[in-house]
């Protein structure tokens, strides 16, 4: 008696669970995809030398 309510029970579950399988879906955009970058770069490079190198550098400009 249990076999006849097993088993369509167990078939009625297992058809439910069967409609239950996740999707996933990849689409590419209909429109192309466009990166707007409008970046302004500035940049100031500051060097404090000391007197004797500052008069090395005049005196001798071969240095490097």
């Amino acid at each position: 008696m249990k076999l006849r309510v097993v088993g369509p029970g167990l078939a009625l579950c297992v058809m439910m669970l069967s409609g239950c399988v996740p999707r996933i879906e990849l689409a590419a955009p209909k429109e192309p995809i466009t990166i707007n970058m409008n970046v302004k770069i500035e940049h100031e490079i500051h060097i404090k030398v000391d007197k004797d190198v500052e008069n090395l550098l005049k005196n001798q400009s071969d240095l490097f």
